[in-house]
């Protein structure tokens, strides 16, 4: 822990110096789904945690494809700092991109771009940079979101996620809530099934027309 400190004390001083204008510490991503919905699934996740890849393929896209309309959906940050060294820079991104409305855009794109890396030959790493070209393929503001991700404003944001992750017993990405309760196995049947008994015993409200 010691080699790590003069590192941080220096991100910490760089950041101290980064011009904040215009941008929120507070968190601004919002569910997607049926925002109406009383039946919520909750994913705490990780997005440099290969199982988390996987599982937004696997598990949270076909979820979301079947019940959008029925079912809110939520991702709370759980960044693996001991294991996984781009996982706070990249928790914090994704808020600086909710920022401008693109949350769940860059929710797909870091995990898209990761599983091409790890399947190149050979596998290529991820680089701090990346994070810029995505921003940049999504067609966020550049500056604004250059001087968010540099300045560490959303640490805080990110944090809270994970200490209200922890509180409810949460160690480990991906992890799957229905209604608050915690799925103990990552099993796109066992989800779907507490989806379908939460719609039954407390059925979703439609979702309003636009």
């Amino acid at each position: 822990m010691k080699r790590f400190l003069p590192i941080l004390s220096f991100v910490l001083l760089l950041s101290a110096c980064v011009d904040t204008t215009g941008i929120s510490a507070s968190s601004s991503k919002e569910p997607r789904g049926n925002l109406n919905s009383s039946v919520v699934v909750t994913e705490y996740g990780d997005f440099q945690c290969p199982a988390c890849i996987a599982s937004n393929e696997l598990i949270t896209k076909p979820l979301f494809q079947k019940y959008s309309s029925r079912v809110r959906f939520e991702f709370k940050q759980f960044p693996l700092l001991t294991i996984h060294e781009f996982s706070m820079p990249l928790a914090q991104a994704s808020e600086c991109a909710a920022d401008q409305g693109k949350f769940w855009e860059f929710v797909d794109m870091a995990y898209g771009e990761q599983m091409k890396m790890e399947q190149a030959t050979p596998p290529q790493t991820f680089k701090s940079s990346d994070i810029a070209v995505w921003a940049k393929n999504l067609g966020l503001k550049a500056d604004l979101f250059d001087r968010c991700t540099r300045s560490g404003i959303k640490q805080n944001a990110v944090m809270a996620d994970f200490n209200e992750g922890r509180r409810i017993g949460i160690n480990g990405t991906p992890t799957y809530l229905v209604n608050g309760q915690k799925m103990e196995t990552n099993d796109i049947k066992l989800i779907t099934a507490a989806i379908d008994t939460a719609l039954k015993t407390a059925p979703a409200k439609a979702a309003p027309k636009l």
